[in-house]
């Protein structure tokens, strides 16, 4: 995958958090993993750094994680 790819992440509500995403798009094995990327600075949401687990993300937001991005789709 290049890094200028972008993934689309179907999901059912209107909104997910951070972690679970991270799960969901399968950019980590684990809610541990993702606890250790958030706090690490490692992630990004829209092109900027978020520290916070729990932020909510809605369709169309993205998420940056070791080169590989992924955007919310809803419906």
């Amino acid at each position: 995958m290049s890094s200028h790819e972008i993934i689309d992440i179907p999901i059912r509500d209107d909104m997910i958090r951070l972690g679970q995403l991270l799960k969901l798009a399968s950019l980590v094995d684990d809610g541990v993993e993702a606890t250790e990327l958030i706090k690490n600075g490692l992630v990004q949401v829209n092109g900027e750094i978020d520290e916070r687990r729990g932020r909510q993300l809605h369709d169309g937001d993205t998420v940056t994680v070791n080169g590989e991005t992924v955007r919310i789709t809803t419906g």
